[in-house]
């Protein structure tokens, strides 16, 4: 699977880089000879996407690179960061636009289209939209980011090519040359999207938020399971498209012995695996009471204190120990509470209040996924 994706980035990349130099080379004639500006610059954004196709392959090759000592988990992440490099290529194309294009309304330069010029930007007009709905589609397919970046600086690429043609057809009926003026349309437009890029790939090397449909998909593969009665405090990280590695808590009956608990552990990683291609490094055990009946109340009334407090969304891994008088569980809050100690130290006050007879113990939990 994962050499069947690098064959695919790597094809995709190719046919960017062969669509690209040879239209930067059309356009280059063709703007020299019209004296066009707007013409010159689409050639270079060429050239710029032809770089950002190379800069994917290299690190979708680099990314397959196997584990060693020094990175254990591979170096899936390398692509993450040949998503922002791409970005930055295109940040620079567009200040480079930007910069010639202030440069023309300062000094400009009637533009010469001839009838084949103008017939070469039309036809690389369609190379770029057909070759950029490609490359996106293929990084969407292959779950790359870098792709689909490298897709829509194409699309860029043939909304600049689409405005030269504009430009050259209102000179020619109207003797008005906004090349320049269209120049710092596109560059502008050119420099946002190389901004959202950055800021995406960012993000990714940061930590994002588990998918909403992967969390639950986890969650539902797990809670599968007979033995399993509830599923909390599931965590993914990404170590690459293709490389995610998770963690998370099961409550299960208190009865179970060490063997049975290990076969569960094993059938749900083996699991997990096979249906969300998600490898689980850690399951964690919370035991459910199941000896007294009267623990029910007492998980209710702690319920009820709860619903005081607006911010907490979930208690889970609630356990009580008769002959110890004690009293465990954990709590999710809110990002929305602006003071998550605060909240926490007065729910573990009021529930200390009501039983003072045990020992309290609560864990403060992060939402981390759906």
């Amino acid at each position: 699977m994962a050499k069947e994706r690098e064959k695919a980035i790597i094809r995709t990349g190719v046919i960017g880089i062969g669509a690209n130099i040879v239209l930067s080379l059309f356009k280059f004639i063709v703007g020299i000879l019209s004296s066009s500006l707007s013409v010159i610059l689409d050639g270079i954004n060429n050239l710029s996407d032809a770089f950002s196709s190379a800069v994917t392959i290299a690190g979708v090759k680099l990314s397959a690179k196997k584990p060693d000592k020094k990175h254990p988990l591979g170096y899936g992440r390398v692509e993450y960061l040949s998503t922002m490099l791409v970005a930055i290529i295109i940040l620079y194309a567009g200040i480079t636009s930007l910069k010639e294009s202030i440069k023309g309304i300062i000094k400009p330069q009637n533009p010469e289209h001839a009838q084949g010029g103008i017939l070469i930007i039309a036809f690389a007009v369609l190379i770029k939209v057909l070759v950029g709905l490609y490359t996106q589609k293929q990084g969407k397919v292959n779950k790359s980011d870098a792709l689909v970046a490298s897709g829509k600086d194409a699309l860029f690429d043939a909304i600049i090519s689409f405005s030269v043609l504009v430009a050259a057809f209102v000179y020619h009926f109207a003797h008005i040359n906004l090349e320049a003026y269209l120049g710092v349309m596109i560059s502008v437009f050119i420099l946002k999207a190389g901004i959202e890029m950055i800021i995406d790939a960012a993000n990714q090397i940061l930590g994002l938020r588990i998918e909403g449909e992967l969390s639950k998909d986890v969650k539902a593969c797990i809670a599968s399971f007979d033995e399993v009665y509830s599923v909390h405090d599931l965590l993914i990280h990404n170590y690459g498209p293709e490389y995610l590695v998770g963690s998370v808590h099961i409550e299960i009956s208190e009865k179970l012995s060490a063997k049975e608990i290990d076969d569960l552990e094993r059938q749900i990683s083996d699991e997990v695996y096979s249906t969300c291609n998600v490898i689980m490094s850690g399951i964690s055990i919370y035991a459910k009471n199941e000896s007294d009946e009267n623990i029910e109340q007492i998980q209710n009334k702690i319920k009820d204190i709860l619903k005081d407090y607006p911010s907490c969304i979930e208690m889970h891994g609630f356990y009580v120990d008769i002959s110890k008088k004690h009293i465990r569980f954990d709590i999710v809050l809110d990002f929305t509470d602006k003071d998550r100690l605060l909240t926490y130290n007065s729910i573990l006050e009021s529930v200390q209040k009501s039983y003072p007879e045990f020992t309290v113990d609560i864990i403060l939990d992060v939402d981390i996924s759906d």
